[in-house]
């Protein structure tokens, strides 16, 4: 008997010892800091996600260090301003604010968040503990800006630019028009005397108001901002309206071809003998937006630098057939079917007629651009750049780098063209602005020459 008795006993202690082990080898709760990133200022967002089985936490505790002192910010057996999301069967997700406004304790510098979750085990037998940590900078100063360049004047539906001085180095910094931001790019790798010293160019885009407000800005990675005004005058421009009468020679030539090159469109080329208006409308609105979006991304790839120099030339001896910002009202069979605003000028001279870089830099598109046909687009640095349209042939591709006058295809009438012509445009931040501008000697060595040469690039 007693000796049934050790062995059950023994079973009992083995039982428990297992089980005890078991428990163990269980995974510890899974944390994840997803903010604050990298710094927080007057506000800021802490962001994180705690997965445990059915979401089952014994202890869940966040705080944040500073200084030798700790900030509770959460803890799962206490009121608090936290937000408590449950993001699935396991996982947790808390946020709250945590920028000075809502930490009156918070200092300049250095900071972290530490947390600690603790979860039962199997059948309670023991608890799983694991904490993170994240390290990150609290910055309370906004950054400084000035204008250090004079005479800003922009045309509606024009560009300009502007040299300031931004501090400390590592702010984002640009101009910003209504909800439209330009970056800017530092001269210091170009010459400039002053560290700090950026230039930007920015716009006043054909759709905007007159009276858009225009800044230059300086903000941190805790959204700390700063903002300087400094346009002197903005001039209205008249933007010129056409009526374009369209026929089924016109549709069923360009139409189908469109719609080859385009399947963002979801649509099957049209058949011969098919009606051609819906589809066109369809690539005139749908695909004009879409191909704009395509074009703003390019303004990615600029170069931080300056790669041109000089006026840039247009098409040479060529007429001008449509200009900038011309509204366009479409009629079909005496209806009224769409309105557009065409923005570039179209060039014509004769039938695939030789098409020049403008100016110098480097190509960052050779292919088919929707309404554009077969389209190339120069980067010119500090991001400008010029488009040339339904081209006929490409002499260049993308990367090869380009200098003023070089051939870089020929004139033709691919994409929405009625005949056989180049569309030029310039593009700032990758919106289309009126080149006029552009091919003014003038407007160059003021706007832009005298500024760089002022602070101090050669």
């Amino acid at each position: 008997m007693l000796r049934a008795l050790g062995v059950l006993v023994v079973l009992v202690i083995l039982g428990c010892t297992v089980a005890y082990v078991v428990a163990g080898r269980g995974a510890s709760p899974a944390l994840t800091i997803n903010k604050p990133e990298r710094a927080v200022g007057q506000t800021g967002t802490l962001d994180v996600s705690a997965t445990a089985p059915n979401a089952n936490f014994t202890a869940l505790t966040i705080a944040l260090e500073q200084n030798g002192k700790t900030i509770p910010l959460y803890s799962n057996g206490a009121a608090q301003q936290a937000e408590v999301t449950r993001v699935d069967r396991n996982q947790l997700r808390i946020s709250r604010p945590i920028g000075k406004q809502n930490l009156p304790e918070l200092q300049s510098g250095p900071a972290r968040i530490v947390v600690t979750a603790t979860r039962p085990s199997f059948l309670n037998l023991r608890q799983l503990t694991s904490s993170a940590t994240k390290d990150f900078q609290v910055r309370l100063e906004r950054p400084r800006i000035a204008i250090v360049s004079t005479h800003h004047y922009v045309n509606h539906g024009g560009a300009e630019m502007v040299v300031y001085r931004a501090t400390p180095a590592d702010v984002q910094s640009g101009v910003r028009v209504g909800n439209v931001e330009y970056p800017g790019f530092p001269l210091s790798v170009q010459g400039a005397a002053a560290p700090g010293t950026s230039a930007a160019f920015f716009a006043l885009l054909w759709d905007q108001d007159l009276n858009t407000p225009i800044a230059a800005f300086a903000r941190d990675e805790a959204g700390n901002e700063s903002k300087a005004t400094f346009v002197d005058n903005a001039f209205e421009k008249p933007q010129r309206k056409s009526r374009i009468e369209l026929d089924d020679k016109f549709l069923n030539r360009v139409v189908p071809e469109i719609a080859e090159h385009a399947p963002e469109l979801k649509m099957a080329p049209p058949s011969e003998g098919s009606d051609m208006l819906p589809p066109f409308l369809k690539e005139n609105g749908e695909l004009r937006r879409i191909n704009a979006d395509e074009i703003a991304a390019l303004a990615k790839k600029t170069s931080p630098t300056r790669l041109w120099e000089g006026p840039f030339v247009q098409l040479g001896n060529s007429k001008v057939e449509a200009s900038f910002a011309d509204h366009r009202t479409y009629f079909y069979k005496g209806k009224e079917v769409d309105r557009q605003v065409h923005l570039g000028f179209d060039l014509a001279v004769t039938e695939h007629v030789p098409v020049v870089a403008a100016n110098a830099g480097v190509v960052v598109n050779a292919d088919w651009l929707g309404i554009y046909g077969n389209c190339v687009i120069i980067d010119h640095g500090m991001g400008v750049q010029s488009l040339y349209g339904h081209l006929m042939s490409f002499d260049v591709k993308v990367g090869d780098k380009v200098t003023r006058g070089q051939q870089i295809g020929r004139s033709d009438s691919t994409g929405l063209a009625g005949g056989d012509h180049l569309h030029f445009t310039m593009l700032v931040g990758g919106r289309m602005v009126n080149p006029v501008e552009w091919w003014d000697p003038h407007w160059v060595a003021d706007r832009v020459d005298r500024k760089l040469r002022e602070a101090g690039v050669q």
